[in-house]
């Protein structure tokens, strides 16, 4: 049995991931990913506008629970908790 970590994001908090970056850029296994939610045809989406962007953990398994993250992440918007097992 394998245990991944669970990594909450409180969008509440990280409402501009697009224009920070600063989680994506520190994590050594690249866990951590951008995705648009705002999509106008004909526009580019504003990285500055609150809620354009989503911050995702689509790589979650890869996590070694290094933290670095937490300690550049400005707005306190990240935790990290030994989560459920899955089967291998």
């Amino acid at each position: 049995m394998l245990r991944y970590p669970a990594i909450h994001i409180d969008e509440s908090r990280c409402t501009v991931p697009f224009d920070c970056k600063r989680c994506l850029q520190v994590c050594p296994q690249a866990v951590f990913a951008v995705e648009a939610v705002k999509v106008e045809r004909g526009k580019e989406t504003d990285p500055k506008e609150p809620g354009a962007y989503k911050l995702d953990t689509p790589y979650r398994d890869k996590c070694v629970m290094c933290h670095d993250c937490l300690d550049v992440c400005p707005v306190s918007a990240l935790t990290i908790t030994l989560a459920e097992e899955v089967k291998s």
